[in-house]
């Protein structure tokens, strides 16, 4: 039997000067990203696509966590889910973060030009795919396609704040069903368009994979800051240090699947010894770029892995948020080291790299002050929110 009360409302706004500062970032980002695009179009544009990436992170990921508690019927993360479900409500901005990349594709990949192509036998075979209709297609297809689930899984979830009705849960659940096999495929298609094209002569079996791992660990860090941060402020009824517990622990899982599958995409090269595929990694370790790879195993997997290894490091609240802002900033580490050696073969960091995180925080803090002025905090019709209030290991 439930000890804890179920909230009947908990609707409560982020602080203004909090909101204030969301929108500050995000013009102080806006100003600095229209700075670089005047200055040097093809370099904003490489930044462009870094921040598309970071966003779709965040957006698909979160989706992604959402359709998974739906689907494992999990009990532990239900008093946090419409958060999560807040911090999804950044999926119908990302067409507007890559429509100015649809005018500089010319800037940013090989294979739109014509006479490249026409001299490239590589090239000729993949233009069936290569092609910038199919591209263009391809990425509203994909924006329209999370956008739908991310509608019916939210339409679903406030409606059951009115309603009660717990047929909802199993819409939901059978929703998520359907999402996960969709996701996987237009997540690997995202990661493949945006990130391994911009190299095409380039391939790997493992990097949609790669992608996920990211995706997953940046959503949850994510999410758990903002679970965190709420929670000390009282915005939230309170939570054990199980259902803490478990947050971190999901981070430190992911930690670990990031750096497994970033080092078998890297040992399955080196042990082919393929010239065709080997200088993707050679790139990469020219003219300043090991100092990028090498802190990049530092920040994104030794640091998070023996900050969050002690168990009770999963239930410090302030250990948690320090490592998911950190876990934050290295997944945008990632994402650089992933893109731009296709811009030159120095490492470029600048002011106009400076509109990426402004602008990824700016639009974090605005969408989910927007969505806490009109929503419930937690989802109080939901079934399973007693269990999980009194959630314990």
């Amino acid at each position: 039997m439930s000890t804890t009360a179920i909230p009947e409302n908990v609707k409560r706004p982020m602080p203004p000067s909090v909101v204030h500062l969301g929108w500050f970032l995000l013009a102080g980002g806006l100003i600095v990203f229209l700075g670089a695009y005047v200055t040097d179009a093809r370099r904003a544009a490489f930044d462009n696509v870094i921040l598309l990436l970071f966003l779709a992170s965040l957006a698909a990921g979160s989706l992604f966590l959402v359709a998974l508690e739906h689907l494992a019927g999990a009990v532990w993360s239900t008093p946090m889910r419409r958060l999560i479900e807040f911090l999804a409500g950044l999926t119908p901005l990302l067409p507007l973060v890559g429509l100015p990349l649809l005018f500089h594709l010319h800037d940013l990949f090989h294979w739109t030009h014509a006479e490249v192509v026409a001299g490239d036998q590589i090239l000729q075979g993949k233009t069936a795919y290569l092609n910038v209709p199919f591209f263009v297609l391809r990425f509203f297809a994909v924006c329209l396609t999370w956008l739908l689930f991310f509608w019916l899984f939210t339409r679903n979830s406030l409606k059951q704040d009115r309603t009660g009705d717990q047929k909802l849960t199993t819409r939901n659940a059978r929703l998520a069903a359907a999402f996960l096999p969709v996701f996987a495929i237009t997540l690997t298609v995202t990661a493949v368009d945006w990130g391994m094209s911009l190299e095409p002569h380039w391939f790997s079996t493992i990097f949609g994979v790669y992608y996920f791992a990211g995706t997953a660990l940046a959503a949850v860090a994510l999410a758990t800051l903002v679970v965190v941060y709420l929670l000390d402020a009282g915005y939230l009824p309170p939570l054990r240090g199980d259902n803490l517990y478990s947050l971190g622990a999901l981070m430190f899982a992911f930690v670990n699947f990031w750096a497994y599958i970033a080092f078998s995409q890297f040992l399955l090269l080196w042990y082919a010894n393929l010239p065709e595929e080997t200088f993707w990694f050679m790139h990469r370790w020219e003219h300043g770029w090991q100092v990028v790879s090498i802190s990049l195993i530092v920040v994104h997997f030794a640091v998070p892995y023996f900050a969050l290894l002690p168990q009770e490091a999963k239930m410090d609240r302030k250990r948690l948020k320090i490592m998911a802002i950190w876990i934050l900033a290295a997944r945008l580490v990632d994402l650089y080291w992933l893109i731009m050696p296709s811009f030159g073969d120095s490492v470029t960091l600048g002011w106009q790299e400076l509109g990426i995180p402004l602008v990824a925080t700016g639009l974090v803090i605005v969408v989910l002050a927007w969505k806490m002025q009109r929503h419930n905090l937690v989802p109080v019709g939901d079934p399973k929110l007693s269990r999980g209030l009194d959630f314990r290991l």
